[in-house]
């Protein structure tokens, strides 16, 4: 097989380029800047379980040791955590914590969808212009007669269109959304864990909502 036949500039430029072009268009900058943020994430290490647990490890002592009256401010360096930790000393309810753990997994989980809009909809135009560029090829046959050269090369293009389309949508932009999507499900569930982790720990020592009316019923 002839590895150079298989690439093709003209039939790069009309998928690849006509794929982006149409996508920006349809897309609102909203869309674009979460796409951005959703694909930049994979560059970044993904949220650390025992990293994050180490670091509120002596704040969760010091609650069980002292009560919320008298703990010290949050050492973590994830602004949801700190949050999370910030509302269950000031409200002392370990629901507080979980509210504000949800209210940042809905605001993640829009992000992440809006980005992964924007990556769909590439998968869908990429064949498209695949069709496209392979209908411009033809469109450039001349009409008064086929020389086997301008009939090889259109028929190459015409092939190289499709072929860029299909690969474009299958192995590039539909893998990249999905892990994506891993790399979302892989950090709500690491957070998850720690939540629960510091819910389990701080069980005695904070209450729920439902022990407190308990305890004062009693």
């Amino acid at each position: 097989m002839d590895i150079q036949a298989l690439w093709d500039p003209a039939s790069a430029l009309v998928v690849l380029g006509g794929t982006t072009l149409a996508t920006v268009l349809r897309s609102g900058r909203g869309e674009l800047l979460a796409t951005a943020r959703v694909v930049g994430g994979l560059l970044h290490k993904g949220f650390d379980f025992d990293g994050h647990r180490a670091e509120i490890a002596a704040q969760v002592r010091d609650i069980q040791d002292h009560g919320l009256l008298r703990t010290g401010p949050s050492t973590s360096t994830d602004q949801e955590i700190i949050d999370a930790t910030g509302a269950l000393v000031h409200k002392r309810s370990i629901a507080a914590a979980m509210a504000t753990h949800d209210a940042h997994k809905a605001q993640r989980t829009r992000l992440r969808e809006r980005g992964l809009r924007v990556l769909y909809q590439m998968a869908d135009l990429a064949p498209v212009f695949g069709l496209a560029g392979t209908l411009l090829s033809l469109s450039q046959l001349p009409a008064d007669g086929l020389e086997r050269a301008n009939l090889m090369g259109a028929v190459a293009m015409a092939v190289l269109s499709t072929l860029y389309g299909l690969l474009a949508a299958h192995m590039l932009v539909l893998p990249l959304a999905r892990k994506v999507e891993r790399a979302g499900e892989r950090e709500e569930f690491e957070r998850q864990r720690l939540m629960d982790w510091m819910a389990n720990q701080l069980e005695t020592a904070c209450p729920t909502g439902r022990d407190r009316r308990s305890a004062r019923a009693a």
